[in-house]
């Protein structure tokens, strides 16, 4: 089986017998090597001693004195935001554990920590993925992406790796400044994904009807049952113009603003129905877990772009919003 994304860091996890990842020294001691965290050469003492304290001993508690004697400010905050997070996945068995547990108590920690959680789960939810479709969709629920229509396709590709896009035929669609290149995905360069899945450089069909959005309900299969032991169907379903919604989940802000904008007036103008990349219909394996007063309704869930086509995913918001009454775990 071929490796990817080894830049998550997932080989420096163990797993337990339900294959979920579990915390080792070797993972913990990552986070020194941040630039917010590495000591810079003007270092005071007590924030090179707590560095080398923590580098011997990742797991070992650290007082608020210890932060409190930092002299830098901005080096006191990333220190406290690092150790707070430490601490929280010290307190569960699993990653995944750790990462419901953040979600559902709303916790506020610092995006990229919630993004790099997400990208180790996908990685291990999707270990024995063989379909690069597949991966290349789930690189949407934890890397910003930017979107624009070129030849009648919508395509997103990666807004960090755009940004340093060169000699494409699809950087002027794109308005950037050309250093890089954007190929999309398709079935002739498929097989180099494996050996470049960590420079996330392909563009992604997320055309209606096109492979692209069957991936994506893919991954969100995966990620319910591989974080709630859901198992459910996730297919697109029809254009949002006049449509009773009678759940919905926007998986990202902006599909939410316009969730709530349907549900309130039934139907969206045409600039609305514009930004919305997919409407896709859930479908439960096992319908007695939905809430009494939404049996047999149909659960729709919504992904949009924004004015200036951006797509950030939320993919915490589909593990919290589903209308089931009794939720599942990772342990």
């Amino acid at each position: 089986m071929n490796d990817f994304w080894p830049s998550c860091g997932h080989h420096l996890l163990d797993r337990n017998a339900d294959h979920l990842l579990v915390p080792t020294d070797e993972f913990l001691k990552v986070y020194l090597g941040r630039p917010e965290l590495m000591p810079p050469a003007e270092a005071c003492a007590a924030e090179r001693a707590l560095f080398a304290a923590l580098l011997d001993r990742p797991r070992r508690v650290v007082s608020d004195a210890e932060i409190a004697a930092i002299a830098d400010t901005d080096a006191r905050d990333n220190w406290r935001h690092m150790i707070a997070f430490r601490d929280h996945l010290l307190r569960y068995d699993t990653i995944e554990a750790a990462y419901l547990a953040l979600i559902r108590e709303s916790r506020r920690v610092p995006p990229l920590f919630l993004d790099q959680l997400v990208h180790l789960i996908l990685r291990n939810a999707l270990d024995t993925a063989g379909d690069v479709y597949l991966l290349r969709a789930a690189e949407m629920l934890f890397r910003p992406q930017r979107l624009t229509f070129h030849e009648g396709s919508l395509i997103a590709a990666d807004d960090e790796h755009v940004g340093d896009a060169v000699n494409s035929p699809l950087i002027a669609m794109f308005d950037l400044s050309p250093s890089g290149n954007v190929e999309v995905l398709n079935d002739d360069n498929a097989p180099t994904y494996w050996e470049r899945s960590d420079r996330f450089d392909f563009a992604f069909d997320l055309s209606r009807g096109r492979r692209g959005l069957a991936a994506l309900a893919g991954v969100l299969e995966r990620w319910l049952e591989h974080l709630l032991g859901l198992d459910v169907a996730i297919e697109p379903f029809v254009e949002p113009g006049e449509l009773a919604l009678s759940w919905y989940v926007g998986l990202d802000a902006e599909a939410t603003r316009l969730g709530d904008a349907l549900w309130r007036s039934g139907a969206l103008d045409e600039n609305e129905q514009s930004r919305i990349i997919v409407l896709y219909r859930l479908t439960f394996g096992d319908p007695g877990i939905v809430i009494e007063r939404l049996a047999g309704e149909p659960i729709y869930l919504m992904l949009a772009m924004t004015a200036d086509r951006q797509l950030r995913m939320k993919p915490q918001n589909l593990l919290t919003g589903l209308p089931i009454g009794k939720l599942a775990t990772a342990t």
